[in-house]
């Protein structure tokens, strides 16, 4: 038992001595890397110090060639500087000559200013003298002709001008009224002569066209039979016609409404063959849509091949002929345009007539002045102006071309022209070939009347004739005999310039004088 403990403590005693070396040993290593470490740690701290200086000394060269480098350039820069400088001293200093030349030649010719204003002045002073001289003579004068004539001069000159503004305004109106009363002669007996031969020989009827055809049905069940089921009849009549068809409470008849007549008849013939017919289901009526289309085409062609033979306008182009024929389908304010060109043509034809030009031309002119409002949905611009396009481009001849372009006054005019707009007033301006708005027909009445009633003088005005006359009492004491000529001649001028009115307007001015006294 003492053994073993006698072999455990010396065990353990062995146990410490190895730690205790084996600790030693380590410290003593420790040191060993300290000192090395010390060692390295130094040697990097001088290299790092002549690394620093090395780089401290070239940043010190490189300064110093940087300040060598920018003082060569300052150098530079003030000599380039200093060159302009005294480039600019030197322009100053010669302008500053130049200048002093200037001030002496300004100078002296103050002086010669000088000198002529005290000559112009004692000229002045001469003149004042003998203005005066004549004042006092002519003021003299002057007081010696009122004691004669009884009136000052200021009173004598206005009577001077009054009366004669008042005579030269009575010699103009007498010559005006002279002029007139001649020209209205004649005007009016050449005139009265064509026009009415020009009426007389041609009255043209007419078709109010509107924008809706009634289609009578034999029976109120035919409506049902049209309109088909769940819709799809009328649906397909409308989808290929282009129209609008309308079957409402009306008994045994349905409307067609458009806009564009030539569809409204296509729709027309489609709905009475259909009913005539007694088969209506889509694919019938688009079989019949297509026969009514060509029906209006063939009756299209007929109507202008119709007009030509009329007019005995031969050697016309097929399209313009087509076109003659689609106004058969035009309106315009409620006139047929396809009735109005052909009086147009034949009241052409007359007035040519009497005034000695070409009938054949007058007519074709006439008959084609319109053909623009054939297709004027289609090309854009005024129908006169498209109508002269398509005359040139199917080869009318000039006179033709300008008659058509121009026949409301938008271009060069020429005889043919005149006549064209003579005739074309005659066929559309007349009382009742056109039918207009209520609105705009009393709102032209009224603003007649009014154009007259902002004139000075004037006392009542009375639009009559559906606004072809214009009638106007005026007061006797504020307007002569003669103003009366002038006053309707501006009144007339400005209805001319204020009012867009079909036709012409006749201004009458009444001036009337009573005398009233009574019997006691």
């Amino acid at each position: 038992m003492n053994n073993v403990l006698m072999t455990i403590l010396i065990s353990l005693a062995g146990l410490l001595v190895g730690a205790g070396l084996g600790f030693l040993a380590v410290q003593l290593g420790l040191r060993s890397r300290r000192k090395e470490a010390e060692a390295r740690i130094q040697e990097l701290l001088d290299q790092t110090k002549r690394g620093a200086e090395t780089r401290l000394k070239e940043a010190e060269v490189s300064a110093k060639d940087y300040l060598y480098q920018a003082r060569s350039e300052f150098e530079k820069e003030s000599k380039v500087v200093k060159q302009e400088v005294n480039q600019r001293e030197e322009r100053l200093r010669q302008r500053e000559g130049t200048l002093d030349k200037k001030v002496d030649l300004m100078d002296q010719k103050e002086l010669d200013l000088t000198r002529r204003e005290k000559k112009i002045l004692g000229q002045e002073e001469k003149i004042n003298r003998l203005e005066k001289e004549i004042e006092e003579k002519s003021a003299g004068i002057t007081r010696k002709l009122e004691q004669v004539a009884g009136i000052s001069s200021a009173d004598a000159k206005k009577l001077l001008m009054d009366a004669m503004a008042d005579e030269a305004k009575h010699e103009a109106a007498i010559r005006i009224k002279q002029i007139e009363d001649e020209a209205k002669a004649e005007a009016e007996k050449n005139s009265k002569r064509i026009l009415s031969q020009a009426i007389g020989r041609y009255a043209g009827e007419y078709v109010a066209e509107c924008t809706v055809t009634v289609i009578p049905l034999p029976n109120d069940e035919m409506k049902g039979r049209i309109i088909g089921r769940e819709g799809r009849n009328i649906r397909a009549l409308e989808a290929a016609t282009g129209v609008d068809l309308i079957v409402d409470d009306t008994p045994e008849a349905v409307v067609i409404s458009s806009f564009n007549p030539i569809r409204r008849e296509v729709a027309r013939i489609s709905l009475e063959h259909l009913i005539s017919d007694g088969r209506i289901h889509p694919a019938r009526i688009e079989e019949m849509v297509k026969k009514a289309e060509k029906e209006v085409d063939d009756a299209i062609k007929e109507a202008g091949q119709r007009a030509v033979f009329d007019v005995g306008a031969h050697g016309i182009n097929p399209e313009l002929v087509r076109l003659v024929g689609r106004l058969k389908y035009r309106t315009s304010y409620g006139q047929n345009q396809y009735q109005h060109s052909m009086e147009v043509a034949f009241l052409a034809g007359v007035i040519a007539g009497e005034l000695d030009q070409n009938v054949k031309r007058a007519k074709r002119a006439g008959m084609l002045h319109d053909i623009g409002k054939g297709v004027d949905h289609e090309q854009e611009g005024p129908h006169a102006q498209v109508g002269g396009e398509l005359a040139k481009k199917y080869g009318e001849s000039p006179e033709i071309v300008i008659a058509v372009a121009s026949h409301h006054d938008d271009g060069p005019t020429t005889v043919l022209a005149n006549i064209i707009q003579a005739a074309d007033a005659l066929s559309g301006a007349r009382p009742g070939a056109r039918r207009e708005m209520i609105e705009t027909y009393v709102k032209r009445l009224d603003d007649l009347e009014k154009i007259a009633l902002s004139f000075s003088g004037v006392n009542r005005s009375f639009a009559i004739q559906a606004g072809r006359e214009l009638r106007i009492m005026v007061e006797a004491d504020k307007v002569t005999d003669e103003g009366s000529t002038v006053l309707a001649r501006e009144i007339a001028k400005k209805i001319e310039t204020d009012l867009a009115y079909p036709g012409q307007i006749k201004v009458v001015v009444i001036r009337e004088t009573r005398a009233v006294d009574f019997a006691k």
